[in-house]
């Protein structure tokens, strides 16, 4: 006997609009009411219901070669577009493989939704094939996460993911729906009500706390604006460089902030920190009022935490409480999304200087431009070698204004923080917090997904390149013309470095092929094996002509290898641990610091 269908049920007046369908469907559903164009992934067993419906979804899903590189690109598209980037993929090692992505999105507050699939309810906690406890694992290294287990609840379960992950303090959150929620039925209907008890950000400063700030900065003597990724993230460049103008303040723009400042603007003294310019460290241990904005005093910007900034009064604006006073006791806490704090100080602070007259800022500047001057970014030549500096120097010389730049992480990714000319926030990607190897070709596919107009580089170490280089594959398949930089120096640069440092040269397990002229892997064969434009550089007066070469294809991806100087090593240094007091401006050569006036 045939099954019945059921009749339909009226719906009553001003009720909204319902559908039948699965569960699978609903996801893409609500990702397509969401607003999701672009999402990375990678199918399997609990997740393919969801993968049938992608097939006919106005959704352009990317096809990756490995799930870390999903979360990656995820994590560059929302860096270069300012969204949330979405990745999708299956359960057990799929998911326990985006952990690392989850963990590098969180520490850079960089809004992911990540969605797994997961065994069938009933079979959780029974070791069933490619069962893993994501939820478990990824809670601490996620602004939050949800477990669905009823097809009911996907909608609003996936639109609250994504607003928990856009708002507050952005972050990766993950939602792992099981197999039979992705099966069953349920009535689908938009928009669906979000419950989130507890999760009420705090958007708007408090007035006291503003006059305050306004109070203190006027009053400074010595002032900087230590700028961190937090105005990046929540778009405030415009409102800092009113602050700049009115304060008239130094500025110091750390590794996930470059940008957020144009690096040419007399106000701006650098890169702050383990590796930034030693005016930059300077006047942030001379200050002495000190206004920290989305920036967590991290220990590769402050060194020694208790020898940090020793005279300065903190001011601290931050949209996440929890950062505020953690490593370092902030005299005016502003608890605030940075652009509506920094729209609020900027008026107060017209108002308190019109009453109470501006300080003379030009003995500070005359010391940090004359510490500038004596000590500017620079690095030794060698007749015949390619300066790994020049190639970022020529780089940025050849590339235009709206060119996006992602970095591994290592020697190659503090070059370029140092070599580049950072104008325009949402151009240069990096890993800070977590320090993640393999994310440049990953996060360029994204941002170049994101920013198609755009020229997008990677800037790589062989050592990083060959985490993830599989995704040159996606990239050619996909038509996603990303361009690599690999600066080959046949070590893992860093930590050779600290070990000819500070271990007596015995470069234990960090030289990456055999010596002489044929490294291994050959760059130039590989990528040509992903049908990818191959380009060897072995002489400085080559540069150039590479990397002008490599900006006129716009077919397919470039690789360029750049044979370096394997002695190159990255100055100033602040040795782990010290105070930035006893920074190192080259080998052997320590600041003589000048008057103040």
């Amino acid at each position: 006997m045939a099954k019945m269908s059921p009749k339909p049920v009226p719906r009553p007046p001003g009720a909204p609009h319902t559908e039948r369908m699965t569960g699978a469907q609903a996801i893409v559903k609500t990702l397509e009411a969401l607003g999701v164009n672009e999402v990375f992934g990678l199918p399997g067993g609990a997740i393919l219901p969801t993968y049938d419906p992608i097939y006919s979804a106005n959704l352009r899903h990317i096809l990756v070669r490995h799930e870390q590189g999903a979360g990656h690109a995820a994590e560059g598209y929302a860096i270069a577009s300012g969204r949330v980037g979405c990745a999708i993929v299956t359960s057990g090692p799929a998911a326990t493989n985006m952990l690392t992505a989850l963990a590098d999105a969180n520490l850079d507050s960089v809004p992911i939704v990540v969605i797994t699939g997961q065994v069938g309810a009933s079979a959780i906690g029974t070791d069933a094939f490619q069962e893993s406890d994501i939820v478990g694992a990824s809670m601490p290294l996620t602004k939050h996460n949800f477990l669905v287990k009823d097809a009911a609840e996907i909608p609003s379960t996936i639109a609250a993911a994504f607003h928990v992950a856009a708002t507050g303090r952005p972050g990766p959150v993950l939602v792992d729906i099981t197999k039979n929620a992705q099966v069953d039925e349920l009535e689908f209907s938009w928009p669906p009500t979000l419950d989130l008890p507890g999760y009420r950000p705090v958007t708007k400063p408090h007035k006291k706390s503003i006059r305050q700030a306004a109070k203190v900065l006027a009053s400074a003597q010595r002032p900087v604006l230590y700028v961190g990724g937090g105005v990046i993230r929540a778009d405030a460049h415009e409102e800092l460089a009113e602050l700049a103008e009115i304060s008239g303040a130094p500025v110091v723009t750390t590794l996930m902030g470059l940008g957020a400042f144009p690096a040419d603007h007399p106000n701006n003294f650098g890169m702050p920190g383990m590796h930034g310019t030693v005016a930059a460290v300077r006047a942030m241990q001379r200050c002495d009022v000190l206004v920290a904005l989305g920036a967590r005093f991290d220990d590769r910007v402050t060194g020694k935490i208790d020898a940090f900034a020793p005279d300065a009064t903190v001011i601290h604006i931050d949209v996440d409480a929890a950062e505020i006073s953690k490593n370092r006791y902030a005299d005016v806490p502003i608890v605030a999304d940075l652009k509506l704090g920094l729209a609020a100080l900027n008026p107060a602070l017209r108002a308190y200087q019109a009453e109470h007259g501006t300080q003379d800022l030009a003995g500070w500047y005359t010391h940090l431009r004359y510490v500038a001057e004596r000590y500017p970014m620079t690095y030794p030549v060698k007749e015949g070698v390619i300066a790994p500096q020049y190639v970022i120097e020529r780089l940025g010389a050849l590339c235009d204004a709206d060119t996006v730049f992602c970095t591994g992480v290592g020697q190659h990714q503090m070059w370029a923080a140092q070599f580049l000319n950072h104008q325009r926030p949402r151009r240069f990607l990096t890993s800070g917090g977590l320090g993640t190897m393999g994310v440049a070709v990953p996060e360029a596919m994204g941002a170049k997904v994101a920013c198609p107009d755009s020229t997008v580089w990677a800037i790589d170490g062989d050592g990083c390149f060959q985490m993830t280089n599989q995704e040159l594959a996606t990239c050619r398949i996909e038509g996603i013309p990303i361009k690599v930089a690999l600066l080959n120096n046949s070590v893992l640069g860093m930590v050779h470095q600290w070990q000819d440092l500070f271990y007596g040269g015995r470069f234990s397990n960090t030289l990456l092929s055999d010596a002489g002229d044929n490294p291994v892997p050959d760059f130039c064969k590989l990528a040509e094996a992903y049908d990818c434009v191959a380009i060897r550089v072995t002489r400085p007066e080559d540069v150039d002509a590479a990397i002008e070469k490599a900006n006129a294809i716009t077919d397919k991806p470039v690789v360029v290898e750049f044979r370096v100087d394997p002695d190159a090593q990255v100055w100033p240094m602040v040795p782990a641990g010290h105070s930035n007091d006893d920074i190192i401006y080259a080998q052997g050569t320590k600041p003589v610091w000048g008057t103040e006036e």
